[in-house]
């Protein structure tokens, strides 16, 4: 929680030359102090950074979590959707990292892959691992 206090101070010249008896020159102080941890907006327990994955690779991995899932055809997924939100359970994003791993060929760390929680992050997470992977 943020809290603000202000004072004014009014100052009224008496050796210098510069202003007449009669001038007053006025100061204004403002002090912002932020109680507890800080400043709340810098705070983050993650950082990220997106790397745009290629519409293919984004429209394949919507291919796999509705396979996964069981969604049907008409079920909307996006980059942006989650996969808590579509009705994965921590069972079922395994699963869904395990078939995207046999589909690209790559092998997706554990730390990785809990960090995974939509289907952009997946899709990245994929361009990320194939721009590493050796050409044969």
């Amino acid at each position: 929680m943020a809290s603000v206090s202000a004072a004014s101070v009014t100052f009224r010249a008496l050796s210098k030359p510069s202003l007449k008896s009669n001038e007053t020159s006025s100061l204004k102080v403002v002090s912002l102090g932020w109680r507890k941890n800080g400043f709340p907006s810098l705070r983050s327990s993650r950082f990220r950074v997106s790397c745009a994955a290629k519409p293919e690779t984004v429209d394949k991995v919507c291919e796999i979590v509705r396979k996964q899932l069981a969604l049907p055809a008409e079920a909307e997924l996006t980059p942006e959707s989650k996969f808590s939100a579509i009705g994965a359970d921590s069972l079922d994003t395994v699963e869904i990292v395990m078939a995207l791993e046999e589909e690209f060929d790559i092998s997706v760390e554990e730390e990785s892959s809990q960090n995974i929680t939509t289907v952009q992050e997946a899709a990245d997470l994929i361009e990320k691992q194939l721009q590493k992977k050796p050409e044969a």
